[in-house]
């Protein structure tokens, strides 16, 4: 089955399990060395590979088990961005991160060693029928948050040319994942959201950025990082409104940003939040081109672990029917269900159950499933 067809999808973290979290804390402490943790993550994600590629999912995750956040870990490993302790965390509702940001201090580069290629290698290898799908931020993140202040002026006195650098830098991690056997790549990206938001757009306006005008440079940096790839290279990104803890930073329907997100931007799907009244209704949909480009909806929460009804599930599928064609929909969890190491409120067998239904439900509505 061509990737593009994958009727049930996940975005990709997973619950992360006991016994690694307490193999990280371990390491932390100094109790274990680097090898010993890598053994543990090793076995743990060969043990939630077989789990998703037993409910039947089509493509499959290392559930990010090697990272404590979804972003920065894969950041901080590029050529010019350093981590560091930021002075707070970031504001969910009624609850706040760990202190921690990422800044440009050099040239943006992708290295050839970035340690995700060989997580993705043993992910490639760990997979039996199933295809491996590699999840990374998506560039804007490196950008909307921060903004100006964290990039160094000395190293980019213009901002062209950092978005230049890092539209150049994401082509290079594009077709070095290739490179390494990764056929379906996601970027995942939280600031098509925040441009949905009224909110988030005045604090962008506070820290002196346009949002209309960030809105077209994004999709120029994508659209550029994406230019040239293979044929047989299956990209999605995925509009997140915040998951941490099952809260959440932005709300706002799709409208204000469809007409570029899903007519310009040049990705194959849209994971897309529809879980609650925040992401707004189906209308957007009737910017997808039609034909070749597929929206995931994200009917199914990450954010509890109540289990929803499949008859519900397939009314709103047909809901979307209204805007753009069944053959181009898929359906997935809204999230991921641990965007950090912390996770969210749910059990694991409540997390395996969602993504059950999502398999169950695609076998009834799409005959490809």
């Amino acid at each position: 089955m061509p990737v593009s067809t994958f009727r049930a999808d996940t975005v990709g973290s997973l619950l992360r399990s006991e016994t690694l979290k307490q193999a990280r804390h371990r390491h932390q402490a100094g109790e274990i060395d680097a090898i010993a943790l890598r053994d543990v993550e090793n076995d743990e994600i060969r043990r939630v590979v077989a789990r998703q590629e037993a409910l039947g999912l089509g493509a499959v995750t290392d559930g990010e088990f090697r990272r404590a956040w979804w972003h920065f870990d894969f950041l901080e490993r590029l050529i010019g961005v350093e981590g560091f302790e930021a002075e707070q965390g970031i504001q969910f509702q009624g609850v706040s991160t760990r202190a921690r940001g990422v800044r440009v201090v050099d040239r943006l580069g992708f290295p050839a060693d970035h340690p995700m290629l060989d997580h993705f290698r043993f992910l490639a290898d760990t997979v039996s029928a199933s295809t491996a799908k590699m999840t990374i931020p998506s560039p804007s993140v490196l950008h909307f948050r921060g903004g100006r202040r964290n990039i160094d002026e000395r190293v980019y006195p213009s901002l062209d040319a950092f978005f230049a650098d890092l539209a150049d830098t994401y082509r290079d991690a594009v077709q070095a994942f290739h490179a390494a056997g990764c056929r379906y790549l996601q970027l995942d990206d939280t600031v098509w959201a925040y441009l949905c938001s009224a909110e988030q757009r005045q604090a962008a306006r506070e820290r002196g950025d346009d949002p209309e005008r960030l809105e077209a440079i994004y999709a120029e940096v994508l659209n550029h990082a994406l230019a040239g790839r293979p044929d047989d290279l299956h990209v999605s990104l995925h509009v997140c409104r915040g998951n941490f803890r099952s809260t959440w930073i932005s709300e706002g329907g799709y409208e204000p940003v469809a007409e570029t997100l899903f007519g310009k931007v040049d990705v194959d799907a849209y994971f897309l939040e529809y879980d609650t009244d925040r992401a707004g209704g189906f209308e957007p949909l009737r910017f997808l081109p039609e034909g070749h480009k597929q929206a995931v909806l994200g009917l199914i929460t990450t954010k509890s672990g109540e289990l929803e009804p499949v008859e519900a599930i397939e009314r709103r599928i047909g809901e979307a029917q209204r805007f753009v064609a069944r053959d181009q929909l898929c359906l997935s969890p809204q999230c991921g269900f641990a965007s950090t190491e912390e996770g969210n409120h749910l059990s694991e067998d409540e997390q395996w159950a969602k993504l059950g239904r999502v398999v169950e439900i695609a076998r009834r509505v799409w005959d490809d499933a």
